[in-house]
């Protein structure tokens, strides 16, 4: 097993322990004006019996999204750090840093190469201090779910610029999307300190633990409903959306902030 996933799970071990309340609330307060986490759609930070549910806290108040159908909305509350088009199978991974998507989606998704090579991606930053969870873009099935053991490095802006295929040697999760016909992959890459990838729909799935071996789920009638929360990161990392060609022109959102619910791309008629 890799250092950073060793460092991984002895984090996600005093995340996830509930220590006395006077001193998980010493715990929780601290994290929350350190990091300057926003808490104006969620509970008091007192509340949160540990670091894990702290990060993993669900909205308090329901966040309005865009329901237009032709719409894709952000699946989480994160900085854009690089989007648009593949040259053929090449996408970046941050500026002057390119990696091979078919590399990043492993063979498990070969017969699908063609249709995404010139498509669109986005990639999307969850920092420590943001909402932590990640929703459905729109309203789509999925063919199969892939994970893919692997390292842990941090996917801050630092170690973009300076660790090559980060997004391939990271361990991740592979959605393979349908969306009217139209095919798209959303990919979760894990990162330093992320104890768990959790998804609701499949409770099979375990990360960072010292599997090996890649695991396919495959589907029939998995449907998924736009806006739905699809699960958590405990804690921060990445999502990178890859749409096959001609199916959506991406909004001009490089280097900013975006919300889950906002839009992000159109798709093309």
């Amino acid at each position: 097993m890799h250092i950073t996933n060793l460092i991984s799970q002895y984090f996600g071990k005093f995340a996830k322990t509930e220590f006395p309340l006077f001193i998980q609330k010493f715990i929780n307060n601290t994290y929350v004006k350190t990091l300057g986490l926003n808490m104006s759609e969620f509970r008091n930070a007192k509340y949160y019996k540990s670091l894990n549910d702290l990060f993993t806290r669900e909205l308090a108040i329901p966040r309005e999204i865009n329901k237009d159908e032709n719409i894709f909305i952000s699946p989480s509350d994160s900085f854009i750090t690089q989007c648009g088009t593949l040259e053929k199978d090449l996408l970046l991974q941050i500026k002057g840093m390119e990696y091979s998507v078919e590399e990043m989606l492993t063979y498990n998704c070969a017969e699908n190469f063609d249709r995404v090579n010139n498509g669109s991606y986005m990639n999307f930053y969850l920092s420590p201090k943001d909402y932590h969870r990640y929703h459905a873009p729109c309203d789509f099935k999925v063919n199969k779910l892939i994970h893919v053991p692997g390292k842990l490095y941090p996917v801050n802006i630092k170690y973009l610029n300076k660790q090559i295929d980060l997004f391939i040697e990271n361990e991740r999760v592979i959605l393979e999307c349908i969306h009217n016909d139209k095919l798209f992959y959303m990919v979760f890459v894990g990162a330093l300190n992320v104890g768990q990838m959790v998804f609701n729909f499949e409770p099979k799935v375990e990360t960072n633990t010292y599997a090996r071996e890649v695991k396919i789920y495959e589907y029939e009638n998995k449907e998924l409903k736009k806006g739905e929360c699809l699960g958590y990161f405990k804690m921060g990392s990445t999502v990178v959306m890859v749409w096959e060609e001609n199916f959506v022109e991406l909004e001009n959102l490089l280097g900013q902030a975006v919300k889950y619910g906002q839009s992000i791309a159109s798709k093309i008629n």
